[in-house]
This record gives structure tokens, C-alpha cells and sequence, in this order.
């Protein structure tokens, strides 16, 4: 046997190394979210056992005036589908992270599985814009942990955006789409909050 028919090729299931790294911040990513998603969730809980017991309730999160994660989760907009949009939270990034786990581990997914990543994710960014919106401009309060699902929503986006397309641009500027996206969002935050956010 020569030393050419001894080298085992890839296995077609075997996931590119970038896939892997991909796979591993969607599961380090979604792991985040999840657990912010989560702590939301029982905060929601909390909030309405307080409101059935005639109690008001200061959540731990609750810094300022105008950084409230109580004033947000008691919000209508917490609730945009009938329910509480943490629950789609824990679905959706619970989802991810076992996806994540499978891309990590050199498993490759089909291009239908990227397809439908695609599609969740375009869905999750748009209405994490949404909520951002309903934040900063109409409720007039941030909630750190809903910041928190902001913060990995971006660039998990991005990441799988530029996975999907293949577009060019995206793959060689990851890291700076991202960052421009991070300073307009706290730009955003600055110009309309301010010093503020502390008072």
C-alpha cells in the first residue's frame, strides 16, 4: 500500500474547521442567551406572583430609572405574541446551542439546516430590532439582561449570515460589521438616554 492509498480522506459527514468554529460561538453564544432568557423568565414569574399578591417587587437588575429590567418585562411588548417573548427565547436559543454542539463536534448539517438557521436567525434579529426599538424609544427603559440577548443576537447574525450567503464581504469583515453595529446601537443608546442612564 503506498503512503497515498494510506491517507484516509475525509469523511463526507466531517464539518469544515470554520464550521466548527461557528458551530462552537453558536453554542457559546446561545448558552448566554439562554441563561439570560431564563432569568428573565423567572423574574416574569416573580413579577406576576407580586402583582396577584397586591406586592410590588424591585428586581435585582432594576439600576436606575431609566435601567429596569421590571419596567420592561411588565411591559406590553414583553408579551408581542400573547405570552411572554422569553419563552421563544428559551426555545429558539436552546435549539441553538444543540446545534451549536452538533456543528462543534465535526458533524456537518445540510444546506437545508443552514437554510432554516438563516431564516431563524434573520426572524430573531429582526424582532430583537423590534424590541430594541420599543426600548430605547417607547418604553424609555433598558433591561441589561434583554441587552444581553441583544448583544449575542448581533453578531450570531452576522456569523451565520455570512456562513449561508458566502458573501464575501461579510466573511472577510465579520468583526468589523459587528463592531459598526455595536457602536450605532450605543450611539443610539447615548444621543437618547445620556447621563441619564445613572440618574
Amino acid at each position: 500500500m503506498t503512503a497515498v492509498e494510506s491517507q484516509s480522506p475525509a469523511a463526507p459527514t466531517d464539518a469544515p474547521s470554520s464550521d466548527r468554529k461557528i458551530g462552537l460561538f453558536m453554542a457559546i453564544g446561545g448558552a448566554i442567551a439562554l441563561w439570560a432568557s431564563l432569568v428573565l423568565t423567572n423574574d416574569k414569574i416573580k413579577l406576576l406572583q407580586a402583582e396577584v399578591e397586591g406586592e410590588s417587587l424591585e428586581l435585582g437588575c432594576d439600576l436606575s430609572a431609566f435601567v429596569s429590567c421590571g419596567d420592561v418585562v411588565s411591559s406590553a411588548q414583553s408579551a408581542a405574541f400573547g405570552f411572554p417573548n422569553t419563552f421563544i427565547g428559551v426555545v429558539a436559543f436552546s435549539a441553538l446551542v444543540a446545534l451549536g454542539v452538533v456543528l462543534a463536534s465535526g458533524i456537518r448539517l445540510p444546506e437545508w439546516m443552514w437554510a432554516g438557521l438563516q431564516i431563524g436567525a434573520l426572524g430573531g434579529i429582526a424582532f430583537v430590532t423590534w424590541l430594541q426599538y420599543q426600548a430605547i424609544f417607547v418604553i424609555g427603559k433598558l433591561c441589561p439582561w434583554c441587552m444581553v440577548v441583544w448583544a449575542v443576537m448581533i453578531p450570531l447574525f452576522v456569523v451565520i449570515t455570512a456562513r449561508f450567503t458566502r458573501n464575501r464581504f461579510l466573511r472577510d469583515w465579520t468583526a468589523l460589521v459587528i463592531s459598526l453595529w455595536f457602536v450605532a446601537l450605543a450611539t443610539i443608546i447615548w444621543f437618547t438616554f445620556g447621563e441619564t442612564l445613572w440618574a
